[in-house]
């Protein structure tokens, strides 16, 4: 089923929740992937897939929604790596960012012991918050 509207819009009944809460361009970033995605490959999987690839691209998630990230590009050594990587995901963080950033965005979500935490630390707590919120928002 079609993501977006005629006028290119997303359609927030077809949204995923956690999109649904995001702003207007990670929404039309999702919708337009996923809709040249089940044109592609047909409706699925591999649609879902495309369009978070898509998002991960230009948004980050924070707690229960997507975010604007300062620069595009892959989010993480499995989105860098390709269809093939066997790297983890790392669920939307921008693992690649650095430590400052990630530390803001753990200040935000109001991570205890964030100060004491190296990168890779910060990135598996701020991974366990979004889940958290996420589970909460639903």
């Amino acid at each position: 089923m079609p993501k977006t509207t005629r006028s290119g819009k997303a359609k927030q009944s077809e949204l995923p929740d956690t999109i649904a809460r995001s702003g207007a361009k990670a929404q039309r970033t999702f919708a337009k992937a996923h809709d040249a995605a089940a044109e592609q490959y047909g409706e699925g999987e591999r649609a879902h897939r495309v369009a978070y690839a898509a998002l991960k691209r230009t948004h980050e998630k924070v707690g229960d929604h997507w975010e604007r990230k300062g620069r595009s590009g892959p989010s993480d050594a499995r989105a860098a790596g390709g269809r093939g990587s066997r790297a983890a995901t790392q669920e939307g963080v921008d693992a690649r960012a650095s430590k400052a950033h990630l530390y803001d965005v753990a200040s935000r979500l109001d991570i205890r012991g964030r100060s004491r935490m190296t990168k890779g630390q910060l990135v598996e707590a701020i991974k366990k918050e979004n889940r958290a919120r996420t589970r909460r928002a639903s």
